[in-house]
């Protein structure tokens, strides 16, 4: 039931972003929630390698370099998906910034209620 409370959220955090943010351009709610499905399936099947994969430069950066590896999970999510497109590297970091951010608050706040 949190997963999909956690999509759901996910889902309408995006679909208010882009329309927020001039960079992020998502068709319909409909198409946010597929993408938050498949933003779900890359960070749990990609990012952990891609992490794994990037290990020296995140520990030389101090982990920073992880805010670089879920830019590059927004934009491959966004090649997947028809109704999304974000127009460069830098509106993609900071779409994953805030997205990241509000996510973390949500599941705070799920978790305090519990």
């Amino acid at each position: 039931m949190n997963f999909i409370i956690r999509l759901l959220i996910t889902a309408a955090t995006a679909y208010v972003l882009s329309m927020i943010l001039s960079g992020v351009h998502i068709d319909s709610y409909i198409t946010a929630l597929i993408f938050a499905f498949v933003l779900a399936l890359l960070n749990t099947f990609l990012k952990p390698l891609l992490i794994l994969l990037t290990l020296p430069i995140t520990i030389v950066t101090i982990g920073l370099f992880l805010f670089v590896i879920n830019a590059l999970i927004i934009i491959i999510a966004d090649k997947f998906i028809d109704g999304i497109r974000v127009d460069g590297f830098l509106w993609a970091l900071l779409f994953s910034l805030i997205l990241s951010v509000f996510s973390s608050a949500t599941d705070a706040a799920m978790k305090e209620n519990k």
